[in-house]
């Protein structure tokens, strides 16, 4: 009886044994299994997160270019607006200031014997006019 007992304890034993192995085995299938569809379902999931992200990126993209031409459209504005005043209140008095320098630089070179812009243009009609009749006498 004791030898039955024993060998009955040792068949129990095995099989707990061979059914510890066989859920063991299953567990690691089971972990393989659920790697494999990490990976596949994490490509995919990888793959919509980055078509959405370029999504994202271009709705952000054109959101910006919209607030950079509005700003620039602003700022473009307000610089013409400044502009006009600045040139509005100054306006005559540069004329003037250019008009009073403009006549001394003219006094100053004449001073100074060197001739105007007037003065040169003179004396090129003048040398047309002798090129002219020179060419007339030589062509006689």
């Amino acid at each position: 009886m004791a030898k039955a007992t024993a060998k009955k304890v040792e068949e129990t034993t095995a099989s707990v044994a061979g059914d510890i192995k066989n859920y063991a085995h299953q567990i690691w299938l089971a972990g393989l299994g659920a790697y494999a569809k990490a990976g596949k379902e994490g490509a995919d999931y990888f793959k919509k997160l980055v078509s959405e992200g370029e999504a994202l990126e271009k709705q952000g993209k054109e959101l910006v270019a919209t607030q950079v031409e509005s700003a620039t459209t602003l700022v473009n504005s307000k610089v013409e607006s400044i502009k006009d005043r600045i040139q509005a209140r100054t306006g005559g008095s540069l004329n003037k200031v250019e008009e009073v320098f403009d006549d001394r630089v003219a006094s100053a070179l004449s001073r100074l014997g060197i001739p105007s812009k007037k003065d040169i243009d003179q004396l090129s009609a003048k040398l047309d006019d002798l090129s002219a009749a020179l060419k007339s006498i030589d062509s006689k």
